[in-house]
């Protein structure tokens, strides 16, 4: 134990291990993003078919058969084989396979292993920074759960309140021992976060007759009000405004995006309030430094 503490507290040795421990959780990522809104949308069904009295037996039974981020285990989308362990190794697998299933050679989507990767780098940055320290295990945390938050808001429009509000709540608890903000500005600044992106909304939606964003931009931004407090509420909104908007049109221009299809905001306002996270005390002082204040 002794042995294990002297290695932690090395720096390169600490963000190794957590790149290893990033790429793991990369994978259940995977797991999450792909399977958490099929679990809602059966669940939606599940509901509405309870609530309008409908008769279910002629329902499908793929909803009847258990489906979780456990079970069923892994299997090639093409040919249905289960997936071995040891082709399971985040990228490794995917690059010894080079892309393809082992038994069908159907090919497998090269957004598993950036995930995985993408996971292990923004984990050895986030350990990195924070060193070996309370900060850098929470702030891991945070930042798994916006990965998830922002596949699943670029392929389903939504961010699910079942990783979202328990995030919120978390950084609350955590103003309590003051381990990134007091408890003080952690709970105005989830208050403020809300009614920030709410109020836009509905100015918006009185101007055009169109709903901007959905209440899941809300909660994200609460979440970050509640983590880092209300004083970092500005400049996230300020960075996810400026990004979205450099995306946006650019996605416009070069990749013909039809301008009428919704594009999501929870991605640019997860990276901005990553981006806060880790460096948002400097951008701050340079702001005021650079108006003069």
């Amino acid at each position: 134990m002794q042995q294990l503490s002297t290695l932690l507290i090395i720096p390169t040795l600490f963000s190794a291990l957590v790149g290893i421990i990033g790429l793991m959780v990369g994978s259940f990522l995977n797991v999450v993003i792909y399977r958490l809104p099929i679990m809602m949308q059966r669940e939606w069904r599940k509901e509405c078919t309870e609530y309008l009295q409908i008769n279910s037996e002629g329902a499908s039974g793929a909803d009847e058969a258990p489906f979780n981020l456990v079970f069923p285990l892994s299997r090639c989308p093409g040919c249905n084989t289960p997936i071995k362990p040891y082709q399971n190794i985040p990228v490794i697998s995917y690059l010894f396979l080079k892309g393809k299933c082992a038994t069908c050679g159907c090919h497998i989507s090269m957004r598993y292993p950036i995930i995985e990767a993408l996971t292990a780098i923004s984990s050895i940055i986030v350990a990195s920074h924070f060193g070996y320290t309370p900060q850098a295990g929470f702030a891991l945390l945070l930042t798994w759960s916006l990965i998830a938050l922002i596949f699943i808001d670029i392929d389903h429009q939504l961010l699910p309140d079942s990783i979202t509000l328990p995030m919120l709540w978390l950084g609350m608890c955590l103003s309590l021992f003051n381990v990134y903000t007091d408890a003080h500005s952690s709970i105005i600044g989830a208050v403020a976060g809300y009614l920030a992106l709410w109020t836009i909304f509905h100015l918006f939606k009185l101007a055009t007759g169109k709903e901007g964003m959905g209440y899941g931009d809300f909660k994200l931004l609460a979440l970050f009000g509640a983590w880092l407090g209300w004083q970092y509420l500005p400049i996230i909104i300020l960075l996810s405004s400026l990004v979205g908007a450099v995306i946006g049109i650019s996605m416009i221009v070069f990749v013909k995006h039809d301008h009428n299809v919704p594009i999501p905001f929870g991605p640019y306002l997860a990276v901005a309030g990553w981006i806060a996270l880790l460096w948002g005390n400097d951008i701050n002082h340079l702001y005021l430094a650079t108006v003069g204040l």
